[in-house]
């Protein structure tokens, strides 16, 4: 079992907007954070929340998982007039890149050897668009056709992380071990 993370990114400057959404997901949609609805009042979310760069701000929550932050993507999009991203890196295995829009998926991308999509008999993007993805990322076309077709997962994001100027590889699990990580992250309490 190798390395995996989860994390999202809202494509934004506003950090305060971006906060409030996050406010708002932690007391109105606590269930996609895996808040029980009795839990609601008792419990405060923890979210590290950093402006990566002038066009990116991201969120990492110890809920986000593969199989989960696209959930939490999906719902988030919903509550911020700005695109989601999500990146859930799993076992070394495979690295899945999903786009959202006002509730709905607009792109995905799964980065990952053929033996691994043999494997995982349902592994299949929902939505492959690959134009919305070179626009929402803003990459130019040379470097977006070496880059959809990495085959490897860590390959795919060190690569994005060059071209979006942000490194992806962060978890929250990670920021007590990484002092990198809590020196670009703050904590949020909702």
């Amino acid at each position: 079992m190798g390395r995996s993370f989860a994390n999202l990114h809202i494509k934004s400057s506003n950090l305060e907007k971006t906060v409030e959404a996050l406010r708002e997901l932690s007391e109105a949609h606590g269930e996609v954070l895996g808040k029980l609805n009795n839990e609601a009042s008792e419990f405060k979310v923890v979210m590290y929340v950093s402006k990566s760069n002038e066009n990116w701000i991201s969120v990492l929550h110890d809920y986000f998982v593969w199989g989960t932050v696209k959930k939490i993507g999906r719902t988030l999009s919903r509550l911020i007039e700005e695109p989601v991203m999500t990146a859930a890196y799993m076992n070394e295995e495979l690295f899945e890149l999903s786009f959202f829009e006002n509730g709905d998926i607009q792109a995905e991308k799964i980065f990952c050897e053929q033996w691994t999509r043999d494997e995982y008999e349902q592994l299949q993007e929902e939505r492959l668009n690959e134009d919305y993805l070179q626009k929402a990322l803003d990459i130019r076309n040379e470097d977006f056709d070496g880059f959809i077709s990495i085959t490897s997962p860590a390959q795919a994001v060190d690569k994005l992380s060059e071209l979006v100027g942000m490194s992806l590889w962060s978890d929250w699990e990670w920021i007590p071990h990484q002092e990198t990580l809590r020196e670009r992250f703050e904590k949020y309490e909702f």
